[in-house]
């Protein structure tokens, strides 16, 4: 692990994304010693940073430190974490701060094949997402939502959890983006008031415009989703997982889904 430059596991105390959750992160997948899609990870991670306010260090400073970890450790999921830095008492942030930067590696996630072949079931959290449009969109450090959510089961059959908003709408998964297949045309949720905007959210949108595919961003409700032809999930750890059930739904044809899938395997912009 590096923090600012110095390899290291120790924050301060009064670091503020420990004491407030001040602060954005990003994951990204390292294969061959190379980080997946680095640039569009980086302009996320930067346009997060200056939506809260907080310095964004500079790409060439990131990519330096990232080089020194990926040396000893040239696979497994990448993570940067931005503080707004070490503050003092009080919620008002200081004007001007250094911001703290943490970078480390850790080993992938070893999931099963069938997921992204045949499949994975979900289970549909009880916690629903409070609305808070400023946040909206932001991977920002207050995840407790999610936390909450994905303990709420325990059945390693379950691959992950669909959240809602307090009025009913799907939002996204505990660490994943939506989209649903109905009649050849896409339709995603619509994250104005809560969720995270992920870059794999991005490049399926991407995926639809290159190739003529209608896409919708908008209000979705359960009930949707049980009447789409397909549903999947995607982040940038797990690639896209076809949905192949949930309470009330069940699937086990995903045409469009493994279409979208080569294609994101395939294709590094």
């Amino acid at each position: 692990m590096i923090i600012n430059g110095q390899v290291g596991e120790l924050i301060h105390a009064k670091d503020r994304g420990f004491t407030y959750g001040d602060g954005v992160f990003r994951s990204m997948l390292l294969h061959e010693g190379k980080i997946n899609l680095w640039p569009q990870h980086f302009n996320k991670l930067k346009h997060d940073c200056i939506s809260l306010g907080i310095n964004c260090p500079s790409i060439k400073i990131l990519a330096a430190e990232l080089d020194q970890l990926i040396a000893d450790q040239p696979e497994g999921v990448a993570k940067i974490v931005i503080t707004r830095g070490i503050g003092t008492r009080g919620y008002s942030p200081i004007s001007e701060s250094n911001s703290t930067r943490v970078i480390s590696i850790s080993p992938s996630p070893q999931y099963p094949d069938f997921f992204s072949t045949n499949g994975v079931s979900i289970y549909i959290c009880h916690l629903r997402l409070g609305h808070q449009p400023r946040l909206a969109g932001i991977k920002h450090l207050n995840r407790l939502e999610n936390v909450l959510a994905a303990a709420e089961w325990q059945d390693p059959g379950i691959a992950e959890g669909l959240l809602l908003d307090e009025e009913g709408h799907i939002i996204e998964g505990t660490r994943s983006n939506l989209f649903l297949v109905k009649n050849g045309n896409l339709y995603t949720p619509d994250l104005s008031r809560c969720g995270v905007a992920g870059l794999q959210r991005d490049r399926v949108l991407e995926w639809a415009t290159q190739n003529g595919v209608s896409t919708k961003i908008t209000n979705l409700f359960l009930d949707d989703l049980l009447a789409a032809d397909e549903a999947f999930m995607v982040n940038s750890v797990i690639g896209l997982w076809p949905i192949r059930e949930m309470s009330g739904f069940k699937r086990d044809s995903f045409p469009i889904s493994h279409l979208i899938q080569n294609w994101l395997n395939n294709v590094l912009p």
